[in-house]
C-alpha cells in the first residue's frame, strides 16, 4: 500500500508545542520545539494566569526513534502568577505534563525505562536503553523509581509480601512490598531494620497475611503492629529451609570420608580392562 501523505512528527506531540525545525547528526535527532500556550497553571495556587514572563530554553530527552537519541529544544513561557495572594510571584509552564518542572526527561521516556526496569533490573534497563539510544545510569533508574514510587498512593490487598532490595549490594538496603494477590509492587521504603515498615503497617492495619523472609525485624515488627496477622514464609525461603535440613541430614548420617580399599579397586580395574577387551574382539 503506498501513499503520497507526508509524515508529520507534530502528531507525536501535544498540540501546544510546534516543531520549528529538526536536524539529524550521527545518532543524534534534535528537534527544536516553541510552545504556542497563552496561559498556564500557577503550581502553588493552582490559579490560571495569562500574563507572559519571558521565555526560556530547556533541553530534553524523549522517546527514541529507530536507535537514535532524540532531544528536544524546547522554547517555553514563564508567567506572571496574577494571584497577588500567592507568594509564587513567576513560574514555568509544565508543557501539559509531557516533561515535568526540572525534568531531564520526557514522562513517557521515564514509563518505558520503568517499565524496562521493574521487569529485568536497573543495571540490566541501562544496557537495553544504550543499545536503544538512551542515556540513564543504573543509579538515575533507582532514583527514578524511588521518585515514582513516592507519587502514587499505595493500594495494597489483605495479602502482602515483604523482602529486603539493595540499593548497592552489600551496602544500602531498602524494603519492597508487593500486593499478594496481583504480585506487583506497591511500595518501596528505605531501610531494612523494620522503622519503615512498622509506619507502613499503622496506616494499612487491614492486612491480615503477609508473606515474609526470615529476618527477624520484619518478624518483630509485625507481631507489634499487626499481632493477629498471620506470618508466612515465602516460597523461596521454604525450598532454602528444605534444602539446608537435607544438607544437615546427609552430614549426619554420612561419613566425610568413605575409605575404599585397596583390592575394590583392584577389582575395578580388572572389570574395567575386561570390558575394553571384549569391547576390541567385538570391533
Amino acid at each position: 500500500m503506498t501513499t503520497n501523505d507526508t509524515f508529520n512528527l507534530e502528531c507525536f506531540y501535544p498540540n501546544a508545542m510546534n516543531i520549528i525545525s529538526s536536524s539529524i547528526n550521527g545518532g543524534l535527532i534534535q528537534l527544536s520545539i516553541k510552545s504556542n500556550t497563552h496561559e498556564a497553571i500557577c503550581p502553588v495556587c493552582k490559579k490560571k494566569s495569562s500574563s507572559y514572563h519571558s521565555t526560556y530554553h530547556r533541553k530534553v530527552q524523549d522517546l527514541p526513534i529507530l536507535g537514535k537519541k532524540v532531544i528536544l529544544d524546547i522554547t517555553a513561557y514563564r508567567y506572571y502568577c496574577d494571584n497577588i495572594e500567592c507568594k509564587q510571584k513567576v513560574f514555568a509552564e509544565e508543557l501539559e505534563g509531557f516533561a515535568g518542572w526540572y525534568r531531564r526527561k520526557t514522562e513517557r521516556l521515564e514509563d518505558m525505562i520503568i517499565t524496562i526496569a521493574v521487569n529485568t533490573s536497573c543495571e540490566g534497563c541501562s544496557r537495553i536503553c544504550s543499545h536503544m539510544g538512551v542515556d540513564v545510569s543504573g543509579d538515575a533508574i533507582i532514583r527514578l523509581i524511588k521518585r515514582y514510587s513516592k507519587k502514587k498512593e499505595s493500594f495494597a490487598s489483605e495479602i502482602i509480601g515483604i523482602d529486603d532490595w539493595a540499593y548497592k549490594k552489600g551496602h544500602t538496603y531498602g524494603t519492597i512490598i508487593c500486593d499478594g494477590k496481583t504480585h506487583k509492587p506497591i511500595d518501596l521504603l528505605d531501610g531494612r531494620d523494620g522503622q519503615e515498615l512498622k509506619k507502613w503497617l499503622l496506616n494499612n492495619k487491614y492486612v491480615k497475611i503477609i508473606t515474609r523472609d526470615r529476618a527477624s525485624a520484619y518478624a518483630k515488627v509485625i507481631s507489634e503492629v499487626l499481632p493477629d496477622a498471620m506470618q508466612i514464609a515465602d516460597r523461596f525461603h521454604l525450598h532454602q529451609n528444605l534444602l539446608n535440613e537435607i544438607k544437615d541430614s546427609f552430614s549426619r548420617e554420612l561419613p566425610n570420608k568413605i575409605e575404599i580399599s585397596e583390592a575394590a579397586t583392584d577389582s575395578q580395574v580388572e572389570k574395567v580392562k575386561a570390558a575394553e577387551v571384549k569391547k576390541k574382539s567385538v570391533d
